[in-house]
Protein backbone atom coordinates (compact mmCIF):
# COMPACT_ATOMS: atom_id res chain seq x y z
CA UNK A 1 0.00 0.00 0.00
CA UNK A 2 2.65 1.97 0.80
CA UNK A 3 4.84 1.63 -2.01
CA UNK A 4 2.21 2.03 -4.47
CA UNK A 5 1.28 5.82 -3.32
CA UNK A 6 4.20 7.19 -4.45
CA UNK A 7 4.03 5.37 -8.42
CA UNK A 8 0.65 6.90 -9.05
CA UNK A 9 2.25 10.38 -8.33
CA UNK A 10 5.10 9.66 -10.62
CA UNK A 11 2.60 8.91 -13.25
CA UNK A 12 0.38 11.53 -12.98
CA UNK A 13 3.55 13.94 -13.27
CA UNK A 14 4.65 12.24 -16.13
CA UNK A 15 1.29 12.77 -18.09
CA UNK A 16 0.94 16.19 -16.85
CA UNK A 17 4.19 16.98 -18.76
CA UNK A 18 3.43 15.19 -21.71
CA UNK A 19 0.10 17.18 -21.77
CA UNK A 20 1.91 20.44 -21.07
CA UNK A 21 4.33 19.28 -24.49
CA UNK A 22 1.61 19.03 -26.28
CA UNK A 23 -0.50 22.29 -25.88
CA UNK A 24 2.95 24.30 -25.94
CA UNK A 25 3.12 22.30 -30.07
CA UNK A 26 0.13 23.29 -31.07
CA UNK A 27 0.42 26.76 -29.99
CA UNK A 28 3.90 27.19 -31.75
CA UNK A 29 1.76 26.05 -35.04
CA UNK A 30 -0.72 27.94 -34.53
CA UNK A 31 1.33 31.49 -33.90
CA UNK A 32 3.45 29.90 -36.98
CA UNK A 33 0.64 29.88 -39.60
CA UNK A 34 -0.72 33.53 -38.13
CA UNK A 35 2.41 34.84 -38.79
CA UNK A 36 2.70 33.12 -42.29
CA UNK A 37 -0.74 34.37 -43.46
CA UNK A 38 -0.59 37.98 -41.96
CA UNK A 39 2.32 39.19 -41.02
CA UNK A 40 4.98 37.03 -43.44
CA UNK A 41 6.07 38.24 -46.79
CA UNK A 42 3.66 37.41 -49.69
CA UNK A 43 4.14 34.52 -52.42
CA UNK A 44 5.32 37.46 -54.91
CA UNK A 45 7.56 38.73 -52.59
CA UNK A 46 9.16 35.55 -51.13
CA UNK A 47 9.74 34.58 -54.95
CA UNK A 48 10.83 37.80 -55.97
CA UNK A 49 13.43 37.49 -52.81
CA UNK A 50 14.15 34.06 -53.41
CA UNK A 51 14.86 34.88 -57.53
CA UNK A 52 16.00 38.56 -57.01
CA UNK A 53 19.35 37.10 -55.71
CA UNK A 54 19.83 35.25 -58.69
CA UNK A 55 19.92 39.00 -60.75
CA UNK A 56 17.66 39.99 -63.73
CA UNK A 57 15.78 36.87 -65.79
CA UNK A 58 16.62 36.20 -68.65
CA UNK A 59 13.67 36.79 -71.38
CA UNK A 60 13.09 36.59 -75.00
CA UNK A 61 10.63 39.60 -76.10
CA UNK A 62 8.66 40.98 -79.10
CA UNK A 63 7.68 44.06 -80.04
CA UNK A 64 3.60 44.94 -80.94
CA UNK A 65 2.65 45.72 -83.93
CA UNK A 66 -0.58 46.21 -86.18
CA UNK A 67 -0.90 44.41 -89.24
CA UNK A 68 -4.13 42.75 -91.51
CA UNK A 69 -4.67 39.70 -89.80
CA UNK A 70 -6.98 37.12 -92.60
CA UNK A 71 -9.81 35.23 -90.68
CA UNK A 72 -10.36 31.35 -91.88
CA UNK A 73 -12.39 28.85 -91.33
CA UNK A 74 -10.65 25.50 -91.61
CA UNK A 75 -12.33 22.11 -92.39
CA UNK A 76 -10.84 19.14 -94.78
CA UNK A 77 -12.00 18.68 -97.76
CA UNK A 78 -12.41 15.87 -100.34
CA UNK A 79 -10.82 16.23 -103.63
CA UNK A 80 -12.98 15.35 -106.80
CA UNK A 81 -12.99 15.49 -110.65
CA UNK A 82 -14.38 18.53 -112.16
CA UNK A 83 -16.20 16.16 -114.91
CA UNK A 84 -15.87 12.34 -114.64
CA UNK A 85 -16.62 10.89 -118.09
CA UNK A 86 -17.14 6.91 -118.66
CA UNK A 87 -16.88 6.56 -122.18
CA UNK A 88 -18.43 3.32 -123.35
CA UNK A 89 -19.63 2.08 -126.89
CA UNK A 90 -22.70 3.15 -128.61
CA UNK A 91 -22.74 0.63 -131.18
CA UNK A 92 -21.84 -3.43 -131.37
CA UNK A 93 -18.93 -4.98 -133.08
CA UNK A 94 -15.39 -6.30 -132.77
CA UNK A 95 -12.68 -3.38 -131.03
CA UNK A 96 -9.93 -3.44 -133.73
CA UNK A 97 -7.77 -0.34 -132.00
CA UNK A 98 -7.15 1.12 -128.53
CA UNK A 99 -5.43 4.65 -129.50
CA UNK A 100 -4.68 5.77 -125.65
CA UNK A 101 -2.25 5.07 -123.23
CA UNK A 102 -3.20 4.70 -120.03
CA UNK A 103 -2.67 8.01 -117.80
CA UNK A 104 -2.54 9.95 -120.71
CA UNK A 105 -3.36 13.77 -121.27
CA UNK A 106 -6.06 13.68 -123.92
CA UNK A 107 -8.07 16.73 -125.69
CA UNK A 108 -11.70 16.74 -126.85
CA UNK A 109 -11.89 14.81 -130.17
CA UNK A 110 -8.61 12.84 -129.76
CA UNK A 111 -9.79 9.01 -131.17
CA UNK A 112 -9.32 6.76 -128.25
CA UNK A 113 -10.73 3.19 -129.92
CA UNK A 114 -12.33 2.12 -133.34
CA UNK A 115 -15.08 -0.74 -133.66
CA UNK A 116 -14.91 -2.54 -137.20
CA UNK A 117 -17.06 -0.46 -139.13
CA UNK A 118 -17.58 -2.40 -142.19
CA UNK A 119 -21.16 -3.21 -141.23
CA UNK A 120 -22.67 -0.19 -140.67
CA UNK A 121 -20.99 0.91 -143.60
CA UNK A 122 -22.34 -1.46 -145.55
CA UNK A 123 -26.09 -0.52 -143.82
CA UNK A 124 -25.22 3.49 -144.80
CA UNK A 125 -24.40 2.05 -148.52
CA UNK A 126 -27.76 0.60 -148.61
CA UNK A 127 -29.56 3.56 -147.01
CA UNK A 128 -28.32 5.49 -149.57
CA UNK A 129 -29.31 3.76 -152.73
CA UNK A 130 -32.99 3.44 -151.45
CA UNK A 131 -32.78 7.09 -151.48
CA UNK A 132 -31.73 7.14 -154.64
CA UNK A 133 -34.53 4.47 -155.71
CA UNK A 134 -37.23 6.33 -154.39
CA UNK A 135 -36.05 10.20 -155.58
CA UNK A 136 -36.27 8.51 -158.91
CA UNK A 137 -39.67 7.42 -158.54
CA UNK A 138 -40.94 10.96 -157.32
CA UNK A 139 -38.92 12.40 -160.39
CA UNK A 140 -41.01 10.11 -162.47
CA UNK A 141 -44.17 11.06 -160.67
CA UNK A 142 -43.55 14.84 -161.23
CA UNK A 143 -43.77 14.44 -164.68
CA UNK A 144 -46.65 12.31 -164.47
CA UNK A 145 -48.34 15.09 -162.20
CA UNK A 146 -47.47 17.94 -164.56
CA UNK A 147 -49.31 15.88 -167.86
CA UNK A 148 -52.10 15.47 -165.55
CA UNK A 149 -52.39 19.09 -164.32
CA UNK A 150 -52.25 20.36 -168.73
CA UNK A 151 -54.90 17.46 -169.86
CA UNK A 152 -57.38 18.01 -166.85
CA UNK A 153 -56.89 22.21 -167.62
CA UNK A 154 -58.69 20.89 -171.34
CA UNK A 155 -60.91 18.11 -169.89
CA UNK A 156 -59.21 15.91 -171.48
CA UNK A 157 -59.09 13.88 -168.31
CA UNK A 158 -60.72 13.37 -165.20
CA UNK A 159 -59.58 16.09 -162.72
CA UNK A 160 -59.88 13.49 -160.05
CA UNK A 161 -56.23 11.48 -162.02
CA UNK A 162 -54.82 14.64 -161.48
CA UNK A 163 -55.68 15.05 -157.87
CA UNK A 164 -54.15 11.23 -157.33
CA UNK A 165 -51.13 11.85 -158.98
CA UNK A 166 -50.86 14.78 -156.82
CA UNK A 167 -51.05 12.51 -153.65
CA UNK A 168 -48.63 9.87 -154.68
CA UNK A 169 -45.70 12.92 -155.44
CA UNK A 170 -46.55 14.24 -152.15
CA UNK A 171 -45.95 9.82 -151.14
CA UNK A 172 -42.88 9.59 -153.17
CA UNK A 173 -41.48 12.90 -151.10
CA UNK A 174 -41.99 11.77 -147.57
CA UNK A 175 -40.39 8.29 -148.83
CA UNK A 176 -37.57 10.40 -150.07
CA UNK A 177 -37.47 12.47 -146.75
CA UNK A 178 -37.28 8.99 -144.65
CA UNK A 179 -34.66 7.74 -146.62
CA UNK A 180 -33.14 10.58 -145.89
CA UNK A 181 -33.30 10.22 -142.04
CA UNK A 182 -32.40 6.42 -142.28
CA UNK A 183 -29.05 8.01 -144.23
CA UNK A 184 -28.38 10.61 -140.97
CA UNK A 185 -29.12 7.52 -138.69
CA UNK A 186 -26.50 5.20 -140.82
CA UNK A 187 -23.97 7.95 -140.86
CA UNK A 188 -24.22 8.57 -137.06
CA UNK A 189 -23.81 4.56 -136.17
CA UNK A 190 -20.56 4.63 -138.19
CA UNK A 191 -19.22 7.56 -136.85
CA UNK A 192 -20.19 5.91 -133.40
CA UNK A 193 -17.91 3.29 -134.51
CA UNK A 194 -14.63 6.20 -133.96
CA UNK A 195 -14.86 6.83 -130.26
CA UNK A 196 -13.41 9.96 -129.25
CA UNK A 197 -12.92 11.93 -126.07
CA UNK A 198 -15.89 14.01 -125.13
CA UNK A 199 -13.78 16.59 -122.71
CA UNK A 200 -10.25 17.48 -122.26
CA UNK A 201 -8.49 15.13 -119.32
CA UNK A 202 -6.85 12.08 -118.07
CA UNK A 203 -7.70 8.75 -118.90
CA UNK A 204 -7.44 5.96 -116.81
CA UNK A 205 -6.65 2.46 -116.52
CA UNK A 206 -7.72 0.35 -119.67
CA UNK A 207 -10.93 -1.57 -118.97
CA UNK A 208 -10.88 -3.07 -122.52
CA UNK A 209 -8.33 -4.88 -124.78
CA UNK A 210 -8.21 -4.85 -128.79
CA UNK A 211 -9.79 -7.70 -130.18
CA UNK A 212 -12.71 -7.80 -128.32
CA UNK A 213 -16.71 -8.02 -128.86
CA UNK A 214 -17.46 -4.86 -126.96
CA UNK A 215 -21.39 -4.66 -127.00
CA UNK A 216 -23.94 -1.14 -126.31
CA UNK A 217 -26.19 -2.88 -124.13
CA UNK A 218 -23.80 -4.79 -121.82
CA UNK A 219 -22.69 -0.90 -120.10
CA UNK A 220 -18.67 -2.20 -120.61
CA UNK A 221 -16.53 1.27 -119.93
CA UNK A 222 -14.20 1.73 -123.12
CA UNK A 223 -12.08 3.74 -120.91
CA UNK A 224 -12.47 6.94 -117.48
CA UNK A 225 -11.80 9.93 -118.43
CA UNK A 226 -11.52 12.55 -115.51
CA UNK A 227 -10.89 16.10 -115.64
CA UNK A 228 -8.37 17.64 -113.54
CA UNK A 229 -7.71 21.17 -114.43
CA UNK A 230 -9.23 22.76 -113.08
CA UNK A 231 -10.73 20.22 -110.03
CA UNK A 232 -13.04 20.78 -107.42
CA UNK A 233 -13.00 20.14 -103.67
CA UNK A 234 -15.75 19.69 -101.63
CA UNK A 235 -15.68 19.80 -97.70
CA UNK A 236 -18.50 20.87 -94.50
CA UNK A 237 -18.72 23.57 -92.31
CA UNK A 238 -20.62 23.61 -89.01
CA UNK A 239 -24.62 25.54 -89.57
CA UNK A 240 -23.08 27.76 -87.14
CA UNK A 241 -20.44 29.60 -89.61
CA UNK A 242 -23.09 29.99 -92.40
CA UNK A 243 -24.13 33.27 -91.88
CA UNK A 244 -20.41 34.42 -91.91
CA UNK A 245 -20.15 32.52 -95.02
CA UNK A 246 -22.84 33.41 -96.47
CA UNK A 247 -22.55 37.30 -95.60
CA UNK A 248 -19.11 37.44 -96.97
CA UNK A 249 -20.07 35.34 -100.19
CA UNK A 250 -22.19 37.79 -100.78
CA UNK A 251 -20.02 40.48 -101.08
CA UNK A 252 -17.81 38.50 -103.55
CA UNK A 253 -15.79 35.80 -104.52
CA UNK A 254 -14.19 34.05 -101.71
CA UNK A 255 -10.57 32.97 -101.39
CA UNK A 256 -10.13 28.73 -100.85
CA UNK A 257 -6.46 27.24 -100.14
CA UNK A 258 -5.42 23.82 -100.13
CA UNK A 259 -3.02 22.66 -97.57
CA UNK A 260 -0.49 19.67 -96.87
CA UNK A 261 -1.63 17.45 -94.38
CA UNK A 262 1.61 17.33 -92.74
CA UNK A 263 2.03 21.12 -92.54
CA UNK A 264 0.72 24.92 -93.35
CA UNK A 265 2.07 25.10 -96.48
CA UNK A 266 -0.40 26.04 -99.37
CA UNK A 267 -0.75 23.98 -102.36
CA UNK A 268 -2.89 25.67 -104.41
CA UNK A 269 -5.55 28.64 -103.85
CA UNK A 270 -9.36 28.33 -105.81
CA UNK A 271 -12.68 30.01 -105.45
CA UNK A 272 -15.32 29.24 -103.52
CA UNK A 273 -18.42 28.23 -106.23
CA UNK A 274 -21.18 26.83 -104.36
CA UNK A 275 -22.85 26.38 -100.93
CA UNK A 276 -25.06 23.77 -100.59
CA UNK A 277 -28.49 24.96 -100.62
CA UNK A 278 -29.28 22.70 -97.61
CA UNK A 279 -27.86 21.73 -94.26
CA UNK A 280 -27.37 18.05 -93.42
CA UNK A 281 -30.22 17.66 -91.02
CA UNK A 282 -27.87 14.21 -89.73
CA UNK A 283 -24.46 16.00 -88.78
CA UNK A 284 -25.63 19.69 -88.87
CA UNK A 285 -23.43 20.92 -91.43
CA UNK A 286 -23.35 22.48 -94.77
CA UNK A 287 -21.76 21.42 -97.57
CA UNK A 288 -19.50 23.87 -100.12
CA UNK A 289 -18.15 23.84 -103.43
CA UNK A 290 -14.14 25.22 -104.30
CA UNK A 291 -12.39 25.35 -107.62
CA UNK A 292 -8.97 25.18 -108.15
CA UNK A 293 -6.79 25.53 -111.27
CA UNK A 294 -4.83 22.45 -110.09
CA UNK A 295 -1.97 23.57 -112.66
CA UNK A 296 0.90 21.50 -110.95
CA UNK A 297 -1.32 18.40 -110.66
CA UNK A 298 -1.09 18.92 -106.80
CA UNK A 299 -4.60 17.46 -106.20
CA UNK A 300 -6.03 14.22 -107.07
CA UNK A 301 -9.25 13.17 -107.09
CA UNK A 302 -10.43 11.14 -104.28
CA UNK A 303 -7.75 12.64 -101.87
CA UNK A 304 -8.19 14.37 -98.78
CA UNK A 305 -6.30 17.62 -97.97
CA UNK A 306 -6.82 20.48 -95.63
CA UNK A 307 -8.66 23.73 -96.39
CA UNK A 308 -9.33 26.90 -95.45
CA UNK A 309 -11.64 29.51 -96.32
CA UNK A 310 -10.89 33.13 -96.08
CA UNK A 311 -14.05 34.97 -94.81
CA UNK A 312 -12.59 38.28 -93.96
CA UNK A 313 -9.02 40.33 -93.36
CA UNK A 314 -8.54 42.09 -89.66
CA UNK A 315 -7.30 45.68 -90.56
CA UNK A 316 -4.31 46.62 -88.57
CA UNK A 317 -5.38 45.64 -85.24
CA UNK A 318 -2.93 44.68 -82.43
CA UNK A 319 -0.65 41.53 -83.35
CA UNK A 320 1.44 40.00 -80.57
CA UNK A 321 2.99 36.30 -80.64
CA UNK A 322 0.74 33.43 -79.38
CA UNK A 323 3.42 32.38 -76.79
CA UNK A 324 3.37 35.54 -75.35
CA UNK A 325 -0.09 35.27 -74.13
CA UNK A 326 -0.92 34.17 -70.48
CA UNK A 327 -3.59 32.65 -69.08
CA UNK A 328 -4.47 33.04 -64.54
CA UNK A 329 -7.28 33.46 -62.42
CA UNK A 330 -8.45 36.52 -63.17
CA UNK A 331 -7.86 35.97 -67.59
CA UNK A 332 -5.31 36.56 -70.17
CA UNK A 333 -2.19 38.33 -69.36
CA UNK A 334 1.04 39.61 -70.91
CA UNK A 335 4.33 40.95 -69.26
CA UNK A 336 5.00 44.53 -70.71
CA UNK A 337 8.51 45.04 -70.65
CA UNK A 338 9.19 48.53 -69.44
CA UNK A 339 11.92 51.28 -70.01
CA UNK A 340 13.60 50.37 -66.60
CA UNK A 341 14.02 46.30 -68.10
CA UNK A 342 11.62 45.50 -65.57
CA UNK A 343 8.26 43.91 -66.49
CA UNK A 344 4.62 44.83 -66.07
CA UNK A 345 1.61 42.13 -65.69
CA UNK A 346 -0.99 43.10 -67.82
CA UNK A 347 -4.62 41.80 -68.29
CA UNK A 348 -5.26 41.91 -72.44
CA UNK A 349 -8.49 41.18 -74.01
CA UNK A 350 -8.32 38.40 -76.65
CA UNK A 351 -9.86 39.00 -80.09
CA UNK A 352 -8.47 35.87 -82.29
CA UNK A 353 -6.07 33.89 -81.72
CA UNK A 354 -4.16 31.02 -83.49
CA UNK A 355 -0.98 28.83 -83.41
CA UNK A 356 1.34 32.14 -84.14
CA UNK A 357 -0.33 34.82 -83.38
CA UNK A 358 -2.73 37.01 -81.32
CA UNK A 359 -5.05 39.63 -82.15
CA UNK A 360 -5.30 41.73 -78.67
CA UNK A 361 -8.71 43.59 -78.57
CA UNK A 362 -7.51 46.02 -75.91
CA UNK A 363 -4.86 46.29 -73.60
CA UNK A 364 -1.63 46.76 -75.39
CA UNK A 365 -0.35 49.68 -77.74
CA UNK A 366 1.35 49.13 -80.89
CA UNK A 367 4.32 51.04 -79.15
CA UNK A 368 5.09 48.29 -76.42
CA UNK A 369 6.84 45.18 -76.06
CA UNK A 370 6.08 41.72 -74.50
CA UNK A 371 7.83 38.68 -72.98
CA UNK A 372 7.86 36.01 -75.15
CA UNK A 373 9.70 33.31 -73.41
CA UNK A 374 11.28 32.70 -70.12
CA UNK A 375 8.23 32.96 -67.92
CA UNK A 376 9.73 30.40 -65.28
CA UNK A 377 11.62 33.29 -63.16
CA UNK A 378 9.34 36.13 -64.34
CA UNK A 379 7.30 37.92 -61.54
CA UNK A 380 5.53 41.22 -61.22
CA UNK A 381 8.07 44.14 -61.42
CA UNK A 382 10.99 41.69 -62.23
CA UNK A 383 14.04 42.71 -63.46
CA UNK A 384 14.40 41.43 -67.03
CA UNK A 385 17.63 40.38 -68.87
CA UNK A 386 16.82 40.61 -72.70
CA UNK A 387 18.33 38.30 -75.12
CA UNK A 388 18.00 36.80 -78.47
CA UNK A 389 15.67 34.57 -79.66
CA UNK A 390 18.05 32.62 -81.19
CA UNK A 391 19.76 31.39 -78.17
CA UNK A 392 16.74 31.52 -75.66
CA UNK A 393 14.98 28.26 -74.47
CA UNK A 394 11.56 27.21 -75.78
CA UNK A 395 9.70 27.75 -72.46
CA UNK A 396 7.16 30.47 -73.42
CA UNK A 397 6.85 29.03 -76.79
CA UNK A 398 3.39 26.95 -77.81
CA UNK A 399 3.40 23.98 -79.86
CA UNK A 400 1.39 24.23 -83.34
CA UNK A 401 -1.62 22.50 -83.26
CA UNK A 402 -0.80 18.52 -83.53
CA UNK A 403 2.83 19.26 -82.68
CA UNK A 404 5.07 18.41 -79.30
CA UNK A 405 7.04 21.32 -77.61
CA UNK A 406 9.84 20.85 -80.09
CA UNK A 407 7.81 21.65 -83.13
CA UNK A 408 7.79 17.60 -84.82
CA UNK A 409 4.99 15.63 -84.79
CA UNK A 410 1.62 15.43 -87.36
CA UNK A 411 -0.42 18.12 -87.42
CA UNK A 412 -4.05 16.94 -85.89
CA UNK A 413 -6.72 15.58 -88.16
CA UNK A 414 -9.52 17.93 -88.03
CA UNK A 415 -13.07 17.00 -89.53
CA UNK A 416 -15.58 19.24 -91.04
CA UNK A 417 -16.76 20.77 -87.70
CA UNK A 418 -13.28 20.61 -86.19
CA UNK A 419 -12.06 22.99 -83.97
CA UNK A 420 -11.02 26.36 -85.84
CA UNK A 421 -7.40 28.00 -84.72
CA UNK A 422 -8.70 30.77 -87.04
CA UNK A 423 -12.17 31.37 -85.54
CA UNK A 424 -12.57 34.77 -83.80
CA UNK A 425 -13.22 34.06 -79.82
Amino acid sequence: MHGEFPKQLLAKARGSKRRTLAIGAVLLVVIGALYYVFGGPTTQQRRASRFGAEGPVPVVVAAVSRADVPVYLDAVGTIKALNTVTVSPQVDGKLLSVNYKEGQDVKKGDVLARIDPVTYKAQLDQAVAKKAQDEAQLSNSKLDLERYEKLAATNAINKQQADTQRALVAQNTAIVQADQAAIENAQAMLSYTTITAPLDGRTGIRQVDEGNIVRAASGQAIVVIAQLKPISVTFNLPQQDLPQVNQAFGKGALVVDALRSDNDAVIDHGLLKVVDNQVDQTTGTVKLKAEFPNADLQLWPGQFVNVRLLIDTLKQVVVIPTGAVQRGPNGTFVYVVKDDDTVAMRPIVVQKQDETQTVVKSGLDSNERVVTTGFVRLTDGSKVSIGSADAAPAQGARPRTGQTSDGKGERRQRGGNSSRPNSQQ
